[in-house]
């Protein structure tokens, strides 16, 4: 696993937005969009099983798309696992995505490289 997402996962999930704003923790949140702007696509299915454990609140300033972006690169997409956490609003928008994902008949990642075809999702 790389060490941006070991990092990230290291500090767990970002606080709520208000709470950043209130506490004017402009560090944390510029040290959380650097970790995650330095992570090239695409992320292992472990990273993006990490990845998921971070998915905080609220959008964050809207980290939580690029995080979400990030983990759907993975390589195995959609990880079942990775969609136990019902309790969390971007578990939930991550399930949605993948069901639509699902229903539209593609199978995972996986599928198109093992067969060395274009992934649809990234043309």
């Amino acid at each position: 696993m790389r060490k941006e997402v070991e990092e990230l996962q290291k500090m767990g999930p970002p606080p709520p937005t208000a709470e950043a704003i209130a506490f004017k923790l402009v560090g944390l949140v510029e040290k959380y969009e650097r970790l995650l702007s330095s992570i090239e696509k695409p992320v292992t299915d472990e990273e993006a099983r990490a990845l998921t454990g971070i998915l905080g609140e609220d959008d964050f300033f809207g980290l939580c798309w690029t995080l979400i972006h990030l983990i759907e690169t993975a390589p195995s997409w959609p990880i079942d696992d990775c969609l136990e956490n019902a309790g969390n609003e971007w578990i939930e928008r991550l399930k949605e995505r993948a069901a639509r994902w699902r229903d539209a008949g593609y199978p995972a990642r996986s599928f198109y490289k093992e067969r060395g075809l274009p992934d649809p999702r990234t043309n």
